[in-house]
């Protein structure tokens, strides 16, 4: 098998769907990148008094998604935050969630890094899964966990991947622990030391 090939069937593989708007006592949004389309298409069909409970935090990132940002605060929100990563984006979702009522709705859209580690901020706050709706837009980039080290790769876009913590070539497995936020890698080339193939961008 190709160790680009993706298996079939794995429960654990996130399966995303469409933003859709639901009753709530607030609505929490990040975003990164071109996930800013999924709140903007959303914005076209919720109710104008969803945002008036509403707080968005935003990365950019690449300069073609600036412009995302200027629409998204034309929306009317409670709240617009724009900050350039997503580590300095993510304590705005821990303090919005740290005073979080009951029937509070959190919307996650962009790359699946992103999705996964604001996933993790929100469970870790107590957010029912319910409660949490995730729409994937943009790169194909995976946030990545060594098995062996547990060290954490960010941005993966190749198969296989240098781990960055330990430095062994990782075979990125379809295997996700939500815990984590972080697809699986093993080492490729653990039986035969040195044989690994040519690298390939499956995740672009």
């Amino acid at each position: 098998m190709s160790p680009t090939m993706l298996v079939q069937g794995i429960k654990s593989r996130p399966v995303y769907g469409t933003l859709a708007p639901r009753p709530g006592s607030a609505h929490l949004f990040v975003a990164d990148g071109e996930g800013a389309l999924a709140i903007l298409d959303l914005a076209a069909i919720a109710p104008p008094s969803l945002w008036t409970r509403a707080r968005i935090a935003y990365v950019p990132g690449a300069s073609a998604a600036r412009a995302y940002g200027t629409r998204l605060a034309a929306i009317g929100v409670d709240s617009y935050d724009e900050r350039p990563t997503l580590t300095s984006a993510l304590p705005l979702l821990d303090g919005w969630l740290d005073g979080a009522r009951m029937g509070t709705q959190v919307y996650l859209a962009g790359t699946e890094v992103l999705i996964g580690r604001a996933m993790q901020v929100a469970l870790r706050a107590g957010v029912d899964h319910s409660a949490i709706q995730a729409e994937h837009r943009g790169s194909l980039a995976r946030r990545v966990q060594c098995v062996h080290c547990k060290g954490i790769t960010d941005d993966v876009r190749t198969q296989p991947v240098r781990c960055a913590s330990c430095g062994l070539m990782l075979l990125v497995r379809d295997h996700y622990s939500r815990r984590y936020g972080a697809f699986m890698g093993v080492n490729i080339d653990a039986e035969d030391p040195g044989v690994v193939p040519p690298v390939e961008a499956p995740f672009a």
